[in-house]
């Protein structure tokens, strides 16, 4: 086999544009032509910031999006910092403006957030810069109306993934290098994680078969998992998990590969004694949350939780 170096793309700025929303649509509809997109009403009672810098790296300026309720609370908000997928290479924040919409109108401050891109810099670039987001959720918490002791990592496939690692990892500063916000913590309380994968070297996963071409952890982690399986073991949620362990929601699709650890996880949160839910949606094709019928339960599933969460009920 030729070395995986020589046959994978060099970081670069350019957009891999591989996943979008529609494209992702055109590919369940084989299956299942009933399937639409969600985009519902875009509630009155919020409101949104566009395009806020809130990190430099690489030498540019990583950008996110707030929505928020209009009405005050006394001590803020819950906030939810929303993580899109496409294998850390593709995908966009907008795919979950949607989603960050409504929970705004459901009584939350939703973030959504880039983060550089195997085509950017490879791992742990995002897991920086989102560690970053957060911090600049704390440092903007009055401007927003958020609590900063009440914030959800919540992703959706490699967002999954990097949803569990935020909140796994709240312990290991080493994430923290990022010179935004340094004097705000990057601790989240909850996580939120919808198809994204656990444990990279597990039964269940099919990441690191490199024979045909190169995974997407593969670009992501810049050496194939038998040359490095102490990286692809760093960047796993299931490695850190612990007694401090954030409460955590599940959400998944039937495809077993797009949740390797999970159970694996939930027996060591079983063990801690930390709250979590898992709700599997059968039939359900990976992208599930970005379309109808499966939006609205996800939507209500997050909340739930959260509102369990955080109210302490």
């Amino acid at each position: 086999m030729a070395s995986w170096a020589s046959r994978a793309q060099t970081p670069t700025l350019a957009r891999d544009t591989s996943f979008t929303v529609y494209s992702a649509l055109a590919k369940a509809r084989k299956t299942d032509p009933t399937i639409t997109l969600a985009r519902p009403v875009v509630p009155a009672t919020i409101r949104s910031q566009m395009n806020v810098p809130y990190c430099t790296a690489s030498g540019r300026a990583l950008q996110l999006d707030v929505f928020y309720p209009k009405a005050r609370r006394r001590g803020g908000y819950p906030a939810v910092l929303l993580i899109h997928g496409g294998g850390w290479r593709s995908g966009d924040r907008s795919q979950h403006v949607p989603m960050a919409q409504q929970l705004a109108a459901r009584g939350f401050v939703a973030v959504t957030a880039e983060y550089r891109l195997s085509t950017e810099a490879p791992y742990p670039a995002a897991v920086l810069d989102l560690k970053a987001a957060v911090r600049w959720m704390r440092a903007h918490a009055r401007e927003y109306h958020l609590n900063p002791k009440q914030i959800a990592s919540w992703g959706f496939s490699a967002g999954g993934q990097l949803a569990a690692l935020l909140g796994t990892t709240n312990e290991e500063t080493r994430f923290d290098s990022l010179a935004c916000n340094t004097g705000y913590s990057s601790r989240v309380q909850a996580i939120v994680d919808v198809d994204g994968i656990l444990a990279f070297i597990h039964p269940e996963s099919g990441e690191g078969d490199d024979r045909k071409s190169i995974s997407a952890a593969t670009y992501w982690l810049g050496s194939p998992k038998t040359e490095r399986p102490d990286l692809w073991r760093q960047a796993s949620a299931l490695t850190y998990v612990g007694p401090r362990t954030p409460p955590t929601l599940f959400l998944n699709s039937s495809v077993d590969r797009m949740h390797a650890g999970r159970d694996d996880m939930m027996q060591q949160l079983n063990q801690f004694n930390i709250y979590h839910e898992v709700h599997t949606f059968p039939d359900a094709p990976h992208p599930f949350p970005l379309f109808n019928p499966w939006f609205a339960p996800t939507l209500d599933y997050t909340v739930a939780f959260l509102n369990k969460v955080f109210s302490g009920k």
